[in-house]
């Protein structure tokens, strides 16, 4: 995204990263076996974990103007989609503002949140059930074996370990260095 790159160039590369970062949200697993809700809201609230995963990556590039476009391009692309599936659902316009505005809200508290944990403020599996999972016994329903929320911080922060030497060029060439979830029981 440097100075020679088109607006729309860069424009597409913000769209590309953040619809990639939505496909890896919508992977039945977290449904499934992590037990994430499969709802709206849940949908949404993995968008935003896995978005902030990514943010606080671009953030370690303290010094990069790219980094910072790139954050702010991803953060207008999800509101612009929010905004767009409320309507299609139909949402009217007067409401449509105030929900977008609740929307994000909830990105930056849940971001903040994320930040805390991973940054070793609180555990991260706190985070994750108050704010993804919404109910910290819905995060431990499971007959054995690892409770999901246990399970999805382990990738969660393997992860945000796998972002950290991920290469910002590879980011800024729209690969966000997300890999797939393992099966709750493998990431033991």
């Amino acid at each position: 995204m440097s100075g020679g790159t088109s607006k729309r160039a860069k424009r597409q590369l913000v769209e590309d990263l953040y619809y990639q970062i939505v496909a890896q949200a919508r992977q039945p697993i977290f449904y499934r076996d992590y037990l994430v809700p499969d709802t709206i809201n849940g949908r949404f609230d993995m968008i935003i974990l896995l978005t902030a995963l990514i943010v606080r990556r671009l953030r370690s590039e303290i010094q990069s103007d790219e980094a910072r476009t790139l954050a702010d391009g991803l953060f207008e692309v999800l509101f612009a989609d929010m905004d767009r599936s409320l309507r299609e659902m139909g949402v009217g316009d007067i409401r449509v503002g105030k929900k977008v505005k609740a929307m994000a809200q909830a990105y930056y508290g849940r971001s903040q949140a994320y930040d805390d944990a991973l940054d070793g403020k609180e555990p991260l599996e706190a985070a994750l059930a108050r704010n993804l999972y919404g109910d910290p016994s819905t995060a431990e329903a499971q007959g054995g074996g690892v409770p999901p929320v246990h399970a999805l911080a382990d990738y969660i922060r393997n992860t945000v370990t796998s972002l950290e030497t991920h290469p910002f060029e590879a980011l800024m060439a729209g690969d966000p260095g997300i890999s797939a979830p393992p099966e709750p029981r493998q990431a033991l």
